[in-house]
Order: C-alpha cells, then structure tokens, then sequence
C-alpha cells in the first residue's frame, strides 16, 4: 500500500497546526525568566510528559523495534537504569538547582568552581547536544526517505523550520505544551499500529508468542552473563543506564532546564520521578512493537530488505496500514522529531545566552535585548545542526545507538566535575577540569583500542573525572 494523498494532507495538516499551537505562546514571552523557565507557571505532569517527550525522540520510535527485532527485550536492562537514575538526580542535584535562581546547570558549577568550569562544562554540552541532535533529525529523514522516495532535504527542511517558528515564538512553554500533545499523539498511535499488526498476523498474539519463543527467546528481559563489550546485559544495563541518565537528567541542560520550570522544588522531583514509569512504560511498548513486527514478516516478507534496523517500523507504518490511519501514524513519528528538536534549539540557546553572552558580552542589558539574541541563538542553532543532520545520512550504524555513543562521551566529565561540587569540599577547579580532560582522553582510547561497550562509557568517565580530580586537587591545595 503506497503512501496516498490523502495521508499526506493529514500529515501536512498536523504540522502546520502543531506550529500554529505552539507560536500562539509569543505573547507570554516578556521576559528571560518567561522564555527559558516558562515563568515557573508550568504544571508538574506536563514537565513529567515533556521529560520523557525530550530524552526518547523518534529515535526512540524508530530505532528501538529495530532492536527488539534483531535481538529480544534486553534493553529494558538500561531502562531500570535510567529508573535509579532518576532517584539519584531528585534527591542529590535538584535541591542544589533550586537553591537560588537559576537558568541554566551550569550557574551551579560557577557558584562551586569559578568561570572557568562553567564555560568548559557549558561548552561540552553545547557540542554534545548538537552533535547528537544532529543525529536525531537525520532519524526524521529516515521516515521522509521510506514516504516520499525522493526530496528527502526539501521535505527535512520544511519539517525543521517548521519546528524553528514555533520554539523561536514560544520558548519553553510552547515547547512543553508541544510536547505534551505529540507524546499523546505518537505512544497512541503506536497503540494503534501495534493492534493492527496482532490483527492482520494469522493467529495474533498466540503466533508471536510461538515465534519469539522458537527465535531463542525474543521476549527475554534479564541476562545476567557479564561481557564488557555487550550493551546490553543485567549489571552493564543498570550500572551503565544509572550513569548515563545520571548524566544527562543531572547535567544536561535539555533536561535541567525543564526541571528548573517547575513551580517548587518538590514538583520538580516529582516530575522527574514520574516520567521514569512513563519511560518504562514507553520503551517496553516499543520493544514489543519490534518482537510483533519480528513475527509479522516472518508471514509477509517485506519486498526489498532491510538495509537499516531504524527502517522496520516506519516500513511497516508506510505499507502496512490503511489510507488515513497511515498518515495519523507517520505525523506521529514526525510528532516526535519536533518535539525533541524543539526542546534543543530552547536549551542550546539558553546555555549560549546565559553561560557565554550575558556575562561576557553584555552583562548590563534590558531582558528585550537579551530575548532578540536569544531568538537569534535559536536560529543559528537550528542552521548548525540541519547542517549535521545532512552529514549524518551517510553513517551506517543504527540512528539511536549513534545518538546514545555521542552523547555518553562527554557526560562522564560532566557528571564527575557535578559530583565533585556536590559530594566534597576539597576539590578545587584545577583537580576538576585535569580529571575531565583525562577522562576524555581514557575514552578515546577506550573507543579505539578496546571492545567495551558503549553503555559503559559514562560510567568509566565519571569515575575517572572524580578519582583524578580529588587528588589533584589534594595535591595543588
């Protein structure tokens, strides 16, 4: 079944009112404070559903079948990570976050070690962050490439600046009410396309059940066999996903700033706290989807191969379903991209704002200099990471997987030069960037030289940025 006209106006209609919704928000935006924090008027389970909006992405719709169908339902392992995680940066980070008025993570590395190690963190975030959302968008035009065949950069392009107007408009509270609506719209939709699928398989559930089982067990969730170089095993998931999540709901500022939104600290951790039942409920929905469709094309062998694993479920979606319904679902996946793109370009402009051009550049204007410059950082920011998103379509490696490996790099560092702030007195800023810099060197080397595996390496980079860094610190006191 070919993607009609009629599905493509209903994707065409999504769009264009998802933009026009979140650019009705402009008028809120008088201040800093109403642009980058929402004016901290924001409810706690929006925030909840913006968190888990942000961290999954359509990577998450895309790329996480892909797993479950080439293997079985292990990456849950990293998910209870991601739950400890959660735990940690509620009870641990976020009093410190709201212990006086902050923009953005990185004011509080200032507060502990000076200018210096606020820009070096900041700096690794925005590299980061672009990077990795670079890849997230290129995840959009895996979707464009299996609809329309060709003009796959035409249409990338109208999606992004689409995404562009309504984040330049609206700041945070449109990218949060935005996100609110396309998380409801893509896990329902998903819903949908997982029933469709039980329906259309002779014998529906019974036969997945049948195939998973004679597949060796697709709908296995724990191994607790221990491999440095698997990803996704019990102890490398756990351990691994707590330091990865750690990482990225602690220090990065695509998350931070969202906590930083809430009305009080107590609503700030229970956003946090709540969104890692929604996570778990969402990535198992996805890992069962790829289990299902392993089943399904065992009957109905797809006509041309798979040549990427990120392909599997939008194929599915494209072919499989009827007029109509097929477009509901792929403005869904779309429903995703724009909401994670929406979510970077606020906190990439933000940390450029608050970290480098406020206090450097000029310090002592009015808030509606500094929101035409923050409208200005978007824009640039969007320009960057289109531009890496058209590099990424010639890497071969799975769309999420890739996301994941840039983005764990650095957050080792991160996180290390976090903890050292917050659990000891004793460490100064010379002991905290020399144990980052190291850090980042040890996983250079660990990426090039070793097999261990990717999942590990926030955890390697936290622990080497934290042992350095305390004894250089003793050692230049």
């Amino acid at each position: 079944m070919a993607f009609s006209w009629f599905d493509l106006a209903v994707v065409i209609a999504y769009v264009i009112a998802i933009t026009a919704f979140g650019a009705r928000f402009r008028k809120g935006q008088r201040t800093l404070h109403d642009y980058f924090l929402g004016g901290n008027r924001l409810p706690w389970w929006a925030i909840t559903l913006s968190i888990v909006c942000a961290e999954t992405s359509i990577l998450t719709i895309i790329s996480t079948p892909g797993i479950s169908y080439h293997s079985n339902l292990g990456f849950l392992q990293l998910v209870f990570g991601y739950l400890i995680a959660r735990v940690v940066v509620s009870f641990l980070l976020i009093p410190r976050y709201f212990a006086g008025e902050l923009y953005t993570a990185y004011q509080l590395i200032e507060r502990r070690f000076g200018h210096g190690l606020r820009l070096f963190t900041a700096g690794l975030f925005i590299l980061t962050r672009a990077l990795a959302e670079g890849v997230r968008v290129f995840a959009i035009s895996i979707v464009i490439a299996i609809i329309f065949k060709t003009g796959v950069v035409a249409s990338l392009l109208i999606i992004f600046v689409l995404t562009l107007l309504y984040t330049l408009e609206g700041g945070l509270t449109a990218v949060i009410w935005t996100d609110v609506i396309q998380l409801t719209i893509y896990v329902a939709g998903t819903v949908v396309a997982l029933f469709v699928a039980l329906h259309t398989l002779p014998g529906g559930w019974g036969e997945v059940v049948r195939v998973a089982q004679a597949a060796g067990g697709k709908f296995t969730v724990f191994n607790f066999h221990f491999d440095w170089s698997q990803p996704y095993l019990f102890w490398t998931g756990l351990i691994g996903g707590m330091f990865l999540n750690t990482a990225s709901h602690g220090t990065d500022q695509l998350i931070v700033q969202q906590l930083l939104a809430a009305r009080s600290r107590r609503q700030s951790q229970g956003a946090l706290l709540a969104s890692g039942i929604v996570v778990l409920l969402q990535f198992t929905l996805f890992l069962v989807v790829g289990v299902v469709l392993y089943a399904f094309y065992l009957h109905f062998p797809p006509a041309v191969s798979f040549s990427r694993p990120d392909q599997i479920y939008p194929t599915f979606v494209i072919t499989r379903l009827p007029v109509g319904l097929c477009g509901l679902l792929t403005a869904a996946i779309l429903a995703a991209g724009m909401a994670n793109l929406s979510a970077a370009l606020n906190s990439l402009a933000s940390s450029s704002v608050m970290d480098f051009y406020k206090p450097f550049a000029r310090p002592r204007a009015d808030d509606r200099h500094y929101l035409r410059v923050s409208r200005l950082a978007t824009l640039i920011w969007g320009a960057v990471i289109i531009t890496i998103a058209l590099a990424a379509q010639y890497l071969q490696r799975s769309a999420l997987e890739l996301a994941l490996t840039v983005a764990s790099v650095p957050y080792g560092s991160m996180l290390g030069i976090f903890l050292l702030g917050v659990l000891t007195r004793r460490a100064n800023s010379r002991g905290a960037l020399v144990g980052a810099l190291c850090a980042l060197a040890t996983l250079g080397y660990v990426m090039h030289y070793t097999t261990i595996a990717w999942t590990w390496y926030v955890a390697i980079g936290t622990v080497v940025t934290f042992v350095v860094g305390f004894f250089v610190s003793l050692a230049t006191e």
